[in-house]
């Protein structure tokens, strides 16, 4: 393996996520769903992705899947800026209407309540279901 060159080396600079995808459904769920192995990588747990926008009743997830190694349903809820109730709400909503056993929240920054909240989750949880919540 031959060395890396210095000028090949950048600077790592920290963006806005609605700079890159200004647009959340048709930017950045589109993205993520072609960049999975990402986010699987990030999370330590394999999820293969089967539909977007999967009706819950009314409502709808961003992405629906299945985690590989137990068949489990497994969802993933994106928010560009940083948590809030609503999306806390609509990640349990999802979870419980598809009977997920992987939860992915993904958001800008997370609330200090709302992190606690996915521990809280995760400790009540039986061990077939598990919460994420990862920052862009």
């Amino acid at each position: 393996m031959s060395p890396i060159e210095p000028t090949q080396l950048g600077r790592i600079k920290s963006h806005d996520p609605r700079e890159v995808w200004p647009n959340e459904a048709l930017q950045f769920t589109p993205w993520l769903a072609d960049h999975i192995e990402e986010l699987n990588e990030a999370i330590g747990v394999e999820i293969e992705l089967s539909g977007r926008e999967v009706r819950v009743g009314p409502f709808a997830v961003d992405l629906y899947g299945t985690e590989v190694q137990t068949g489990h349903p497994a969802i993933i809820e994106n928010q560009l800026a940083n948590t809030d109730h609503s999306h806390l709400g609509q990640i349990l909503t999802y979870a419980a209407g598809l009977k997920a056993g992987v939860v992915v929240w993904i958001a800008r920054k997370f609330r200090d309540e709302h992190r606690e909240a996915l521990t809280w989750l995760n400790e009540i949880s039986s061990e077939e279901v598990n919460f994420f919540g990862v920052e862009v």
